[in-house]
């Protein structure tokens, strides 16, 4: 199994299942879980948070449901290799549309366009993009 740690934050107005969901799709992204990793088990996840197990097998669900995760009956749960679950139009609308969100509150935030496009920079170094081949999304380093 990997070593994760989860976190979550009970304070928070994003519901327990989408911490779970949002951390394992973000340490997936960035390299900290691999493909043919496993999550420890509901119970063991449970414990480990002192949530309710439902809880967690509904971050579970919704993982696999997006082919971030595969379960094997008697086995657990694993990084699912990379996928296309979407179309590109698909992919592109949602980029998009979480784009605006961010442009729009960095725009409230009163940031400048050069400071957006520094934290942008910095931030697409922080995780792995899948090139399918193009050698624009190759990084030195």
């Amino acid at each position: 199994m990997a070593q994760f740690s989860f976190r979550v934050d009970p304070s928070s107005a994003e519901p327990l299942f989408a911490q779970i969901v949002s951390g394992v799709k973000h340490a997936v992204a960035t390299g900290r879980l691999a493909p043919g990793d496993r999550l420890p088990s509901v119970r063991e996840l449970a414990r480990e948070l002192v949530i309710n197990p439902n809880t967690i097998a509904k971050a579970y669900e919704a993982l696999e449901a997006e082919g971030i995760t595969l379960s094997r009956h008697g086995a657990g749960t694993f990084i699912a290799e990379r996928r296309a679950v979407l179309s590109g139009d698909e992919q592109r609308r949602r980029i998009r549309e979480a784009l605006t969100a961010l442009l729009t509150d960095a725009v409230h935030l009163g940031l400048r366009e050069s400071d957006v496009r520094r934290e942008f920079d910095a931030a697409l170094h922080r995780f792995r993009f899948d090139t399918g081949g193009d050698d624009t999304g190759k990084r030195k380093g």
